[in-house]
């Protein structure tokens, strides 16, 4: 089997795999093709891959020579597949139907692993909950350089500073993260989440838990959050304002897969808020959760820093690279033999999950209804 590498858009930093992880491919007899300069902005050189055990190719020889091609984002439009290859990434395929459906006109086979089903089986391959760890630690980072005031509390002979008080709008991965970052930087934590199963997670790490009574059952969303009632969302924002009112840092990590980003933070309540308080809105990229949330920008209202970032995991591209191709690694396992052979098992759960395109056609009910 042939596993092509191609390097990322101009905007990411991180690749699919460093060099430590090419080496245990061609410990098995994989052949490993990788473009020109695909790793440097991870730093790592031509000459690590090659020293691993890859052959380093123009971009064309990759695509075309590849029966595997590994990628993070979406590759840009104007590579043109020669058709029957797989394609291994994070595509968000139900934000992008169109895409999928000329891919299957392309008779590519697509594994976007944002889709795996989130089981115990799925951990070790969790590309979502890998590179959330390291936005949720960096939102908490971006917030102390941000935020003009201290983080934790401070006596001194010249007066005493009060710690900041900080409110985690969503305890999954990022938001677990941000909490346990948060209070090492000395910051008094509030969390709110529509799951009330996170809150013994929440007060084990030191933070306090906000409830909300009537949140819709997520049991059966495989790990994924869902819509709720209006009259919850109603509470749900009374509840919000009252700790945001008090709140110097927000750092909202709300997104449901398929749909808009829930809107949590309104006009309101950012009116509420003192001059010189930050959020950090990690859910930008499909909309925000406040009104005024820009993906990959910073917008000042009435004297509150709205920082809308998508990409804190590139900020990391080392150990997020690292640790996003440890997660392809093990996916690979599923669709290889021991040989090192390519063996698409749709018996398999997490390989049929996580397919979108195969065989001419978009396979994924979930985004074929789209």
């Amino acid at each position: 089997m042939i596993i092509g590498l191609i390097k990322e858009p101009a905007h990411e930093t991180r690749v699919s795999l460093l060099p430590e992880a090419v080496a245990t491919l061609t410990k098995k007899g994989i052949t490993v093709l990788v473009e020109e300069n695909a790793g440097e902005k991870a730093y790592c050189s031509n000459a690590d891959y090659e020293k691993a055990g890859a052959s380093v190719k123009s971009r064309v020889d990759v695509i075309t020579g590849s029966q595997v091609l590994l990628t993070i984002n979406t590759p840009e439009a104007a590579i043109a597949f020669p058709g029957s290859q797989v394609l291994i990434g994070v595509y968000q395929p139900l934000y992008n139907p169109v895409l999928m459906k000329e891919w299957a006109a392309e008779k590519l086979t697509v594994f976007s692993l944002d889709m795996l089903p989130r089981t115990t089986r799925a951990q070790a391959m969790d590309v979502l909950s890998s590179q959330a760890n390291i936005a949720g630690y960096k939102a908490v980072l971006l917030a102390a350089n941000t935020y003009g005031r201290y983080f934790p509390m401070f006596m001194t002979a010249a007066g005493s500073i009060a710690p900041a008080k900080v409110l985690i709008l969503g305890a999954g991965v990022a938001g677990l993260q941000a909490i346990a970052t948060a209070k090492r930087l000395g910051a008094v934590v509030e969390v709110f989440d529509t799951r009330p199963a996170v809150k013994e997670e929440v007060m084990s790490l030191g933070a306090k838990f906000v409830e909300v009574e009537g949140a819709a059952d997520a049991s059966k969303a495989g790990g994924y959050a869902v819509e709720q009632t209006e009259e919850y969302k109603q509470k749900q924002q009374q509840r919000i304002a009252e700790s945001i009112a008090k709140a110097d840092i927000v750092i909202t990590t709300a997104q449901i897969p398929g749909k808009k980003a829930p809107l949590l933070i309104t006009e309101d309540m950012l009116r509420s808020m003192r001059n010189g308080s930050v959020i950090i809105d990690l859910a930008a990229a499909t909309g925000g959760n406040t009104p005024f949330t820009k993906n990959n920008e910073t917008v000042n209202y009435n004297g509150v820093a709205i920082v809308g970032n998508s990409v804190l995991p590139s900020t990391m591209p080392s150990d997020a690279s690292k640790l996003y191709g440890k997660n392809v690694l093990n996916f690979l396992q599923l669709i290889t033999t021991k040989e090192g052979q390519l063996n698409l098992n749709w018996e398999d759960d997490l390989v049929k999950g996580a397919c979108i395109v195969h065989d001419g056609a978009v396979v994924n009910e979930r985004v074929k209804s789209l």
